[in-house]
């Protein structure tokens, strides 16, 4: 089916935060860009919507999979949505974002367009100047779902 619009419109992503708790620490689950923009930054899976047959969560979940590896059933809370004007240089972009803790780590490897994939100690992440696009944003509103804080950088 063609469309035609006459406004405008965004292109949409998702991203997914994904964190482990293990006993007293916690776990964040991060990507390195293979890609540009931001090529060897630090991210959150994600990837575009696929408009024709997914929910956002679906794709969400899809991004975290085919990233990743990382899969299986996952209680997901909505971060919330991220659409400042300048989050991405190639043009608007407006994400929906989501959140889960799982028990333990899982193993992940880097797939897709993320060239590698890791779990790093929320307590070591480092600054908002390593994350690609808005993603530290994402991190803080995400930790802040979960009763955890703020990372000590904020």
């Amino acid at each position: 089916m063609t469309h035609t619009y006459k406004y405008p419109r965004p292109a949409l992503t998702v991203d997914a935060a994904v964190f482990a708790k293990e006993g007293d620490d916690w776990y964040v689950l991060t990507t390195t860009r293979g890609k540009e923009p931001f090529k060897g930054r630090r991210a959150f899976p994600g990837g575009f919507f696929d408009l024709k047959d997914e929910s956002t969560l679906d794709a969400a979940v899809r991004e975290l999979r085919e990233e990743t590896g990382c899969k299986g059933e996952m209680d997901w809370k909505l971060v919330g949505v991220f659409d400042r004007k300048d989050r991405d240089p190639r043009e608007r972009v407006i994400s929906t974002a989501y959140t889960t803790v799982i028990p333990e780590r899982k193993l992940v490897k880097g797939a897709d367009d993320a060239a590698s994939a890791k779990w790093e100690r929320i307590s070591e992440v480092a600054g908002a100047g390593s994350w690609a696009f808005d993603h530290y944003e994402i991190l803080v509103r995400a930790l802040g779902a979960h009763g955890y804080g703020s990372p000590k950088h904020v």
